[in-house]
């Protein structure tokens, strides 16, 4: 009886195996995800710094955010950074929104407000002469008892590590 059942577990095994190996294979045609996508011929890029020209201006997001771009683009692609004249590709940022309203009410009290930040990206391929223009846009949610001072500092790393992704997505993925 033992043997029969384990000659059963095996077999299940195998099937499952073989199931596995298919499916990692060929996939299930549902999702299809891209990598980063650039050019061959694209291996230098200047990054400028991020401007601010946002009604309300936090001073610390546009520098901290240009940092964040340029590790991520150094860490997660083949590009070189520079700061001269021989990129192939310019990306340029401006932070056109950063504004907050109140997102949720309880007791005739805001307990939670939504902070929106927005950003205009440029990228400008200096072979071809062609700039490709995108925008993104991020809320992040804090409490509604917090001066809007208090809630930058507590969202400051969330902010910069979504926005750093969704700029560097929008720029390098085809998703």
């Amino acid at each position: 009886m033992i043997l029969k059942n384990y000659k059963a577990l095996l077999a299940v095994l195998a099937v499952s195996a073989v199931l596995v190996l298919a499916f990692a294979q060929t996939g299930c045609g549902v999702y299809k995800f891209k990598d980063v996508s650039i050019p061959d011929s694209v291996k230098v890029v200047r990054v400028g710094i991020i401007q601010n020209k946002a009604a309300y201006v936090n001073p610390q997001l546009a520098p901290e955010l240009t940092e964040r771009l340029k590790q991520k683009i150094v860490s997660q692609t083949r590009m070189k950074q520079t700061n001269g004249d021989d990129a192939d590709w310019d990306i340029n940022c401006t932070i056109t929104s950063y504004s907050f309203a109140t997102s949720g009410i309880s007791n005739q009290r805001a307990n939670t407000n939504r902070l929106n930040v927005g950003v205009h990206i440029d990228v400008r391929d200096n072979h071809s002469q062609q700039t490709k223009k995108y925008d993104v846009t991020r809320s992040f949610d804090y409490d509604g008892s917090l001066a809007l001072q208090q809630a930058e500092q507590g969202l400051k790393t969330e902010m910069l590590r979504s926005l750093s992704d969704d700029i560097f997505n929008r720029i390098f993925s085809n998703w």
